[in-house]
């Protein structure tokens, strides 16, 4: 008899650091460094977040989303892209790793070379969040609002399992889409259109 098994959304692992050990920001750093084969965010008062490379159907989700936003900013050029294995450490000290990401030209440039190679201190103005099969949906909307909340000015979060796009913006209620055929990342990055029958 086979036994088929759903898997459990018990992602991310929360390591309680704090009082005992206090990382810099440094080894924060390294500790990911050393760590490659593992997600490793930190949240604002310090607890890290593990969380296991994605499986083969969110990772090739993932490729094609990102390869959208690439073309896109290729073709656009006023802002940089980046990809799921990129940290960047908000306004509130959190250290995050969005999915996918676009910063505005200018404020990447404004940012020192040494900031720009470890996780640099700006919040992108534009991120996706992924829902994977593991992940659960609460804490992923929570960090969306946290994105907005330390200056994000347009979030994504698709939920893959029930075909749903959560909109955040400022100052803005959070707009759901069931099922939609494309989503519109108009006007903060200009004529950028997500074709999600290439995601679902």
């Amino acid at each position: 008899m086979t036994t088929v098994t759903t898997p459990v959304e018990n992602y991310p692992l929360v390591l309680h650091l704090h009082p005992i050990i206090n990382l810099t920001d440094e080894q924060f750093f390294d500790f990911c460094q050393i760590n490659r084969d593992l997600r490793i965010e930190r949240t604002a008062t310090g607890e890290l977040l593990i969380m296991p490379p994605t499986g083969s159907e969110t990772g090739g989700r993932n490729f094609r989303l990102n390869g959208q936003l690439y073309n896109w900013t290729e073709q656009n050029g006023t802002g940089v892209g980046f990809d799921s294995s990129t940290g960047f450490t908000l306004p509130n000290s959190a250290k995050v790793s969005p999915d996918a990401a676009w910063v505005k030209r200018e404020r990447w440039n404004a940012l020192t070379p040494e900031q720009q190679q470890t996780f640099a201190p700006i919040c992108p103005d534009f991120v996706v969040e992924l829902r994977s099969v593991s992940d659960n949906l609460t804490p992923l909307k929570t960090k969306m609002q946290e994105y907005i909340e330390n200056g994000a000015l347009l979030g994504w979060l698709i939920d893959c399992k029930k075909r749903q796009v959560y909109i955040y913006r400022p100052r803005v209620a959070v707009e759901c889409l069931d099922n939609p055929a494309t989503v519109s990342a108009d006007p903060v990055l200009l004529g950028f259109v997500l074709d999600l029958s290439k995601i679902w």
